[in-house]
């Protein structure tokens, strides 16, 4: 049902601001001609955004930090590399305000299984090093590097100086451990694949009682560390992915029950007693469907929850389900906390699925490097397809990338989500390193041989939410009244900032345009997006 508390106010608009798209056609943040706003009551297709029903506000939109970014960066002339940077961070290309990197090693590193806490027993940290984030990769051992120097930490630096030369340069990271170091766990190893011989289906293990406040204490000293170097961490979870992955590559477990202790009795105290009160902490840091448990058991107790900001969410239970009704009763629930999405990503590039993947020939030669045409159609798959990981494939269907990504980000805006994370920035053309195996797609991907670098289609639509929706931001009610269409052919959500600029952002999923009215109070225009797109329509508003 369409809101009509838009109507009610009288807001004076002649014609859209700014119309920008990004397209299966080859659109690429491309500017767009205005439409003029008219008095009247629109039929058909509507769009009706409603300024005056604000909701939640904005703290970014951005993609992450990884050891395999940085490695393959390292492989790009410093020049070269500058020039991709000032695409990721500068207010002329993407303008990201909202990121994430690792504590530790994750399965996007190059060799992996690293801590900074490397001496079994020292539970006084005296051997903590943050030495391998600085280190770089050197050319004897990785022979196509072209500065020896780089690598996360300069990532990171890079990255804040060039926002720092900006007005709203703020950069906000969320920093995760994908583990404690193995001498804290009970299974005594980074994780344990699921072989028959060690009587497990696969685990990252949990913690040794006796580790518990030296885990926060390990966590602490990583801030500590971070900000001795100039880099201030805006936000914690306690863990990345608790539920774990089934032994495949580093992880750890919690319980909601045993991370509402852990905050409760360790984390939250240790933060404060070491300066560090005013750092983000966002429990879970998984799939969306099992948020609801997590913020029962832990926004429910008031000694934990006092330490705690919100939530951070991942997007891999289904392919196109953004489980938005989770949101919905998370914030009914506890309004006062914040829902962050902090990893997404396209997975298993290369990896074959029932029934093939889009024109298998096709694919077979071109992929998905320098391939426009895989990002915009049914070609991605998900891990789902592989039988041990398959209890519900329905919720796995083949899918377009883009659409996931600008699927999930605008039903996502409309639900009370703060911020949205992608998973890394950039990666190789086979979308690695990565010591699992695990090669997924990014944003931005690099032929390391031969320094080709291909901004991907998720690049240009992130870039463009990114650059107009801005931190601070609020977003504000957004309905639609598809006629004679699916409920997924078009997607929208609108937020609008301090000077009175609503942007609102829609995705077409079909292969033909949509004619649509854009109406805002008593006045609507009439509006065409292009098939297979992404549009930002902005306009100025005055009461």
């Amino acid at each position: 049902m369409l809101n009509a508390g838009s109507g009610d106010v009288d807001y004076r608009l002649s014609m859209t601001t700014e119309i920008l798209l990004t397209s299966e056609a080859g659109d690429k943040i491309a500017t767009k001609e205005n439409v003029s706003f008219r008095v009247g009551d629109p039929r058909g297709t509507i769009v009706v955004v409603s300024p005056d029903i604000v909701k939640q506000t904005i703290v970014g939109i951005g993609s992450s930090f990884t050891e395999s970014s940085a490695f393959v960066l390292a492989h790009l002339e410093p020049e070269a590399r500058a020039e991709v940077m000032d695409r990721i961070y500068s207010e002329q290309g993407a303008n990201f305000s909202l990121t994430r990197t690792p504590i530790g090693s994750t399965d996007f590193s190059v060799a992996g299984k690293y801590s900074y806490a490397n001496v079994a027993g020292d539970r006084s940290l005296e051997h903590f090093s943050i030495a391998v984030d600085q280190d770089g990769f050197a050319t004897s051992e990785y022979p196509g590097i072209r500065d020896e120097s780089f690598d996360l930490m300069p990532m990171i630096k890079q990255a804040m100086a060039i926002k720092n030369q900006q007005d709203d340069g703020e950069l906000r990271i969320v920093a995760s451990a994908w583990t404690a170091p193995p001498w804290m766990k009970d299974i005594n190893d980074w994780y344990l694949p699921g072989a028959p011989e060690n009587n497990y289906q696969g685990t990252g293990g949990a913690l040794k009682p006796e580790y518990v406040q030296t885990y926060a204490d390990y966590i602490v000293q990583y801030l500590d560390a971070y900000r001795a170097e100039g880099v201030n961490i805006w936000g914690l979870t306690p863990v990345n992915e608790p539920h774990g992955n089934s032994g495949n590559w580093e992880s750890m477990h919690f319980t909601p029950k045993t991370q509402n202790e852990f905050i409760k009795r360790n984390l939250g105290p240790t933060l404060r007693a070491r300066g560090f009160g005013d750092v983000k902490v966002l429990i879970y840091d998984q799939n969306r469907d099992d948020l609801e448990h997590w913020a029962d058991e832990i926004f429910g107790d008031r000694e934990t929850a006092a330490y705690v900001h919100g939530a951070a969410v991942h997007w891999y239970a289904s392919t196109f389900k953004v489980f938005e009704e989770v949101f919905e009763r998370v914030h009914e629930k506890f309004p006062n906390f914040s829902i962050i999405h902090t990893e997404g990503t396209i997975d298993d590039l290369g990896k074959e699925a029932p029934g093939g993947i889009g024109d298998p020939e096709r694919f077979k030669e071109s992929g998905w490097f320098d391939n426009d045409e895989f990002w915009w159609n049914d070609n991605a798959t998900d891990w789902a397809y592989t039988a041990e990981w398959a209890p519900n494939s329905e919720d796995h269907p083949i899918y377009t990338p883009v659409h996931r990504y600008a699927r999930n980000i605008i039903v996502s805006l409309n639900h009370w989500m703060e911020g949205w994370i992608d998973w890394n920035v950039v990666l190789d053309k086979n979308g690695g390193p990565n010591h699992a195996g695990n090669f997924c797609g990014a944003p931005i991907m690099i032929d390391t041989e031969t320094g080709q670098v291909y901004y991907t289609p998720v690049y240009y639509v992130l870039a463009q939410f990114s650059r107009t929706i801005r931190p601070g931001d609020k977003a504000v009610q957004a309905d639609k009244n598809l006629v004679g269409l699916d409920d997924d052919a078009l997607h929208a959500s609108a937020t609008i900032n301090d000077d009175g600029l609503l942007s609102v952002q829609l995705l077409n999923t079909t292969k033909e345009p949509i004619e649509y009215s854009l109406q805002i109070g008593a006045q609507y225009a009439a509006v065409e997006i292009a098939a297979n797109a992404v549009q930002t329509v902005r306009v100025r508003l005055a009461k």
